[in-house]
């Protein structure tokens, strides 16, 4: 492991101590995993933080104590092994190491004569999870921010024991949950009381005395006045419940992420198997997975959210942004009062909404009280935090509530008429440094501004749906918006938890033009006379979260045809105007229906006589994204390929294993077929050459 352990590792040291705890006649040891840095740069295992494990767990061992337990740094127990150095691994064997390593010194842990506890005082992931696994007993956090086994979702398998001992201990059903469809659900995290409820941990804790009372909780379970039960695992589900999982990853995946059935193998060998042999089983799956494609994809996308999202390229000082005090927001309809929802909790000031009449008005209003209610009465806010709340959220059809609000930003109907004309009513209202930010999915920021006063002032600030949900957005600068407008833009995205990409202002701007073309050439090929059900199983092989004419049907039919309208316009000769799904939009009929296709819907086309094959499809789909994306960089749309791909993971849910989209096209041969270069440089997000 000569070449890992000469890597840059910041290594997280396992810092042991002596501590005295009431009711016992010795000492417990309390090892603490600590890389030096705050909680925003969390703990992770290298090969020097193992070693320091290791040592740490031995000269515990060498103190008799009452027991053994494992915490972490403020707010953060592990987050599993240091992803920054798998690239590193020369060979297949430095890859088996790397696994056995992990298993030789977690298992320590499990197989220790004295007690060992897992204190999960934070966010514990991958391989911080696994360790916890090994401990006899775990105490958690109710503060724990993050806690998953995530590691398919990069293409990688839980390797250090996950596969093994998490369906051993909470059954196969809750384990193939954790490891399998949360990850493949843009990484879902588990809640701690949800961790808790599935026997993940044995007690849950509050975070203000975490550590006291999970020594306490401790000496009782060593004492004997604590007795910890779990239920027991039903076996004989097993193989049901793996049928059925597989089953679903073939109509999801369609065998896209090796990874992913690589983890269902290991839950198989969970059932029967030896802790050894499961363990060998996932050293040769870490193995087989380190020197996939799917995998440097994978860890490309990671970087992405977790570093370029979190530093936008392009954004402007952020000490030019102004405060915001007062938000208005122009529409009381389902796209306004989510906004409306999201701005009062993120920013805490508050937040009017206007439309046309009093009905609307009360409709939006209303609307963002029932969802304050649902989110008291499932347990995610409290009273006090939804009292507040409906103080802060209200209405009008005054738009001169207006008058001292910092940020204005508009849900109006998409029509550049509508929405100039919005504009130049409230320049009027607005106090002269107020931001006025459009919520426009394809219309031009410029034109929206060319006649009012002041076009420094306004910016685009496009969310996606549903708006609590999908982190991206994408914050436009029009030919004459300024710094400052821009900061704020940024500051104010920051604030509400979105990651936010610069883009200059080009028709549909990133995601919807990408998903437009890419959409537009499938249903050309309907147009062509090739058959719904073919068309919409073209794409299947790359594993994307819904097949192409269930998108265009959570997109809307009246909606994509009005954005291909609008690109149409602009570049006539790559997005054409299909009469075919006018008549779609015009019918009201659904096109897809429990994934089968509508029959209704098919005896509506008029098409040609030239149908093509799946293969056909998905290479004219994928042709039209390699080449949209060059033009757009070209363009100067955004400042690099990683900024197309960041847009795509984040507004579409475009899967990791395929980096977002240009990794894959580079790895097809794509890009250099259709553009003559590739989009990334050989390493970056595939194996080296």
């Amino acid at each position: 492991m000569s070449a890992l352990a000469a890597s840059n590792e910041v290594v997280t040291k396992a810092l042991l101590r002596q501590v005295n705890v009431p009711g016992l006649d010795r000492p417990a040891a309390l090892i603490t995993l600590d890389n030096g840095f705050d909680h925003t740069k969390p703990n992770s295992f290298g090969p020097g933080g193992l070693t320091s494990l290791d040592e740490a767990i031995t000269a515990a061992l060498a103190a008799n104590p009452a027991f053994i337990a494992v915490t972490g740094k403020p707010y953060i127990f592990c987050v599993g092994a240091d992803l920054t150095s798998l690239p590193q691994l020369a060979d297949r064997d430095q890859a088996l190491e790397v696994g056995r390593l992990g298993h030789r010194v977690f298992a320590r842990l499990k197989d220790s004569e004295v007690p060992t506890f897992a204190f999960v005082n934070g966010a514990a992931m991958g391989g911080g999870l696994e360790l916890a696994l090994h401990c006899h007993y775990r105490t958690l956090s109710a503060g724990a921010t993050a806690l998953a086994l995530p590691e398919v979702s990069l293409g990688l398998v839980p390797g250090w024991g996950g596969t093994q001992l998490l369906p051993n201990l909470i059954g196969i059903p809750a384990a193939t949950q954790v490891i399998i469809q949360n990850p493949l659900m843009q990484n879902k995290m588990l809640k701690p009381k949800q961790a808790a409820e599935m026997g993940i941990a044995d007690v849950l804790l509050e975070p203000a005395d975490f550590l006291e009372r999970s020594l306490e909780w401790a000496a009782g379970v060593v004492s004997g006045e604590v007795t910890v039960t779990r239920p027991e695992v039903d076996r004989d589900m097993w193989a049901g419940v793996l049928y059925f999982a597989r089953q679903t990853l073939d109509q999801r995946l369609h065998g896209a992420v090796p990874a992913a059935y690589k983890a269902l193998d290991l839950l198989e060998t969970a059932k029967d198997a030896d802790f050894a042999t499961g363990t060998a089983a996932e050293d040769e799956a870490l193995a087989d997975l380190v020197f996939s494609e799917e995998l440097r994809s994978g860890l490309y996308a990671f970087d992405l959210v977790q570093r370029r999202a979190k530093r936008p390229a392009g954004a402007p000082d952020k000490g030019l942004a102004r405060p915001v005090t007062k938000v208005g927001i122009v529409g009381a309809g389902l796209m306004a009062s989510q906004l409306a929802l999201l701005f009062a909790r993120r920013l805490q000031v508050p937040v009017v909404m206007t439309d046309l009449d009093q009905a609307r008005v009360d409709k939006g209003v209303g609307y963002v009280h029932a969802q304050i209610e649902k989110a008291v009465s499932k347990g995610r806010m409290d009273k006090g935090t939804a009292a507040k709340l409906y103080g802060l959220v209200s209405g009008s059809v005054d738009k001169g509530v207006f008058a001292d609000a910092d940020f204005v930003i508009e849900a109006v109907f998409e029509d550049l008429k509508v929405k100039k004309q919005v504009w130049a009513e409230l320049e009027k209202i607005v106090k002269p440094e107020a931001v006025l930010a459009t919520n426009t999915s394809s219309l031009s920021i410029t034109a929206m501004a060319e006649e009012l006063e002041h076009p420094e002032r306004v910016v685009g600030f496009h969310f996606f749906n549903p708006v609590a949900v999908l982190p991206l957005l994408e914050i436009v600068r029009g030919e004459r918006t300024d710094d400052a407008t821009l900061a704020t833009a940024f500051a104010v995205g920051k604030q509400l938890k979105k990651s936010s990409v610069l883009v200059s202002d080009a028709p549909a701007f990133v995601v919807n033009r990408l998903l437009t073309r890419f959409l537009g050439t499938v249903f050309a090929a309907v147009d062509q006379g090739t058959p719904l059900d073919v068309a919409n199983r073209a794409l299947d092989p790359l594993g994307l979260p819904m097949r192409p004419l269930a998108l265009l049907q959570l997109v809307g039919p009246a909606v994509a045809y009005h954005v291909g309208g609008t690109l149409h316009a602009a570049f006539p000769d790559r997005f054409a105007v299909s009469e075919n799904l006018k008549r779609i939009a015009d019918s009201g009929q659904p096109i897809v229906v429990d994934d089968q296709i509508n029959d209704e819907v098919a005896k509506l086309l008029v098409v040609g006589d030239q149908p093509l094959t799946e293969e056909q499809v998905r290479q004219n789909a994928l042709d039209a994204l390699a080449q949209e994306i060059r033009l757009m960089l070209d363009e100067g749309v955004v400042a690099e390929a990683q900024d197309i791909d960041l847009c795509m993971i984040l507004g579409a849910g475009w899967p990791f294993h395929l980096g977002g989209v240009t990794p894959y096209l580079d790895r097809t041969g794509t890009s250099e077929q259709v553009t003559g270069q590739r989009f990334l440089p050989r390493g970056v997000a595939s194996l080296p050459a």
